[in-house]
């Protein structure tokens, strides 16, 4: 079957695009390596404490910058723990539960987004109780700084080599140089680069411009999160250790995406049911502005 798939491969693919090999390692810093995945999750931070920080100046009083910098620390620590637990727990039970403490190898790698998504949730709701502020006050702010990280984050899986495609006679094709078999395959990362991370922010940020509904912005965010992964993960190639999920076409990304689209989309539609704006402002906004200038 292999040698079949192989040879169809190189019969139609009369052209690839050359990989642009990068070095893994940006720099080293004596004994310790930096590599660019690293530095992409950097770079999606710094991204968020600016585009925060602009969301903060048109918010009319509701966030402050020192709040915004705490909201993406406690983000970021949600990220990496949430990641690597998901990443562990979702992908890789096995090796868990033969070494628990595989948990805390973080060198050997490994993040999932969903774990992520998970542990920015559980911190969101953390740093709102310290704030006063609703959860979905807090992530419905948060959700249209979050897309271009999570864009840089794919740049970092294209240059490790990282989480390609499947193989396919596509004109703009790649052969990655870490993959074992040498086959054209889908550039997967940079599809979920453009969806996850241009589109999803093209959309959120102009759709969050101005006031929606409690629940609405977040709702959005899961949809089309959701809905991009899922169309993706019919091209990118299944984890090896887990491959298909069901019906020889399922992958764990999907089964794990299905619900974001489910309770986004319901999210949305109770948004707009039981939550209109009052004088273009959600009531929770009007009742913690209320709250904070009796304090001052």
């Amino acid at each position: 079957m292999l040698g079949t798939l192989t040879e169809y491969c190189v019969e139609r693919t009369s052209f690839v695009i050359a990989y642009p090999e990068i070095e893994p390692v940006a720099f080293n810093l004596g004994p310790l390596k930096v590599h660019w995945y690293g530095l992409m999750y950097l770079a999606g931070f710094a991204l968020a404490l600016w585009l925060g920080s602009v969301r903060a100046r048109g918010s009319n009083g509701l966030w402050r910058p020192e709040q915004v910098s705490d909201l993406v620390f406690y983000g970021a620590v949600g990220v990496i723990l949430g990641g690597r637990c998901g990443y562990v727990l979702f992908y890789h039970f096995d090796y868990f539960v033969s070494d628990p403490l595989w948990l805390f190898r973080v060198w050997d790698g490994g993040m999932s987004f969903h774990g992520g998504l998970i542990g920015v949730l559980l911190a969101m709701w953390l740093y709102g109780r310290t704030l006063g502020k609703g959860f979905f006050q807090v992530t419905d702010f948060l959700a249209p700084m979050v897309p271009l990280g999570l864009g840089l984050g794919r740049i970092g899986n294209f240059i490790g080599g990282e989480l390609w495609g499947r193989t396919t006679d596509v004109p703009w094709a790649m052969v990655f140089p870490t993959d074992p078999s040498q086959l054209a395959r889908h550039p997967s990362q940079i599809y979920q680069f453009f969806l996850e991370g241009l589109v999803l922010f093209a959309v959120l940020w102009c759709y969050s411009a101005k006031a929606r509904p409690r629940m609405a912005v977040s709702g959005l965010f899961l949809v089309i999160y959701g809905l991009a992964r899922i169309v993706v993960e019919f091209v990118r190639e299944p984890d090896a250790q887990l491959g298909f999920i069901a019906f020889d076409w399922l992958t764990m990304g999907q089964l794990l995406s299905v619900p974001m689209v489910v309770a986004g989309a319901a999210m949305m539609f109770w948004a707009y049911r039981r939550y209109p704006l009052v004088n273009g402002m959600n009531s929770d906004d009007t009742a913690w502005l209320k709250q904070a200038a009796k304090k001052q």
